[in-house]
């Protein structure tokens, strides 16, 4: 990925999707179950929503070498958001909080109205979104 930014002129961290990773990690810095609910379940997952219509763009593009990388980037990113989903699941049982919950009021506090779908429920699944969590997300 990052020989393929430089070929086409960029480095990590130009566009824009790159940056809002970072601002929510410093907007939930003061609390752990924050980042976990919305990092990785939230922004990160924004991309299993995202890639395989970004993808089906590409295809017939003269970027199409971007279809085989946002493949692995697709394939990385269930894990990560899996790994998200199961320390804020463990954060929530610990301090004894509802996590579904929880994880509507950070959404409303950092994101408001802004959570946007469609939601790509099959990948979400792999990374062990909650049936009860997928239909809440299917009701935004």
């Amino acid at each position: 990925m990052t020989n393929y930014l430089i070929e086409q002129g960029y480095r990590y961290g130009d566009f824009e999707a790159h940056n809002g990773l970072w601002r929510m990690t410093l907007d939930t810095d003061y609390d752990v179950l924050a980042r976990m609910a919305l990092v990785p379940r939230v922004l990160e997952a924004r991309g299993l929503d995202a890639t395989p219509k970004i993808q089906k763009r590409f295809m017939h593009s003269e970027f199409n070498a971007m279809v085989g990388i946002l493949d692995i980037i697709f394939f990385d990113e269930i894990n990560h958001v899996k790994i998200g989903n199961t320390w804020f699941h463990y954060l929530c049982k610990q301090r004894n909080i509802e996590p579904l919950s929880a994880f509507d009021k950070l959404v409303k506090k950092h994101i408001g109205n802004k959570l946007r779908g469609s939601f790509n429920i099959e990948a979400r699944k792999l990374a062990n979104f909650s049936k009860q969590e997928l239909e809440y997300l299917e009701r935004i």
